[in-house]
């Protein structure tokens, strides 16, 4: 198993940009979708992201968007005592909004292994931008606490070869989600064979994922993408 870390991308734009908020729209209890104005020559690829600055504070958020599209979205969780996310929650229309970017290297590398897109939460957000920009046929696992938080599922299910729902908490409300997390399918049910893994979410997500890409599935690529 190799860990892939190559260099950022570059792009013809950097900023600071200064644009304005078009909604904000609640996807679940924690989390929420800031649409943001994109301005003339943007350019980005999907997996990117922004470094949004707002009221003091700034964090660096992935870019739901495809790179087609003309708004720019952001899929952002909010955290109680956050210096940011708890302000952008109630962020609206008009707003203005200060970023930078893009920046990051999560980007899809076609190859002739199959690719595995492993999320937490928002870590989510990539692959939508990935999957709107015309990649398809991979698997994906999105880890949330119950089937509220599957923000994006309608979107993304289709475009998959295989759509798993990894629920940490309650029951599965259908026979197609998973009751565990996400490490735990990928040690149970995912054949081992070599794959293209793309993790995308918590610290302890990717590490174990990352443990586990290399004990059970050899040959593997493995690129990552770490939400704080």
């Amino acid at each position: 198993m190799e860990t892939v870390r190559p260099p950022a991308l570059r792009t013809k734009t950097a900023g600071p940009f200064t644009v304005r908020v078009l909604a904000n729209r609640r996807l679940s209890a924690n989390a929420f979708e800031l649409t943001l104005a994109r301005p003339p020559r943007f350019y980005f690829t999907a997996g990117q992201r922004l470094r949004l600055e707002y009221a003091g504070a700034q964090r660096d958020y992935s870019i739901v968007s495809a790179p087609a599209e003309t708004d720019l979205r952001l899929c952002i969780r909010r955290v109680e005592g956050g210096r940011l996310s708890a302000r952008l929650a109630h962020a609206g229309a008009d707003d203005p909004m200060m970023f930078t970017g893009p920046h990051g290297y999560f980007t899809f590398k076609p190859s002739a292994h199959p690719a595995v897109f492993v999320a937490t939460g928002t870590g989510i957000a990539p692959f939508c931008a990935m999957a709107g920009a015309g990649v398809s046929g991979f698997t994906l696992l999105h880890g949330v606490e119950t089937p509220a938080d599957l923000y994006y599922r309608d979107f993304i299910q289709p475009r998959a070869a295989a759509y798993v729902a990894c629920l940490s908490a309650g029951r599965p409300a259908e026979p197609a989600h998973y009751p565990g997390w996400v490490t735990d399918y990928l040690r149970n049910c995912l054949p081992p064979r070599a794959c293209d893994f793309y993790l995308c979410g918590r610290q302890d997500m990717i590490r174990d994922a990352t443990l586990l890409a290399d004990e059970r599935f050899p040959g593997s690529l493995v690129y990552t993408e770490i939400f704080y």
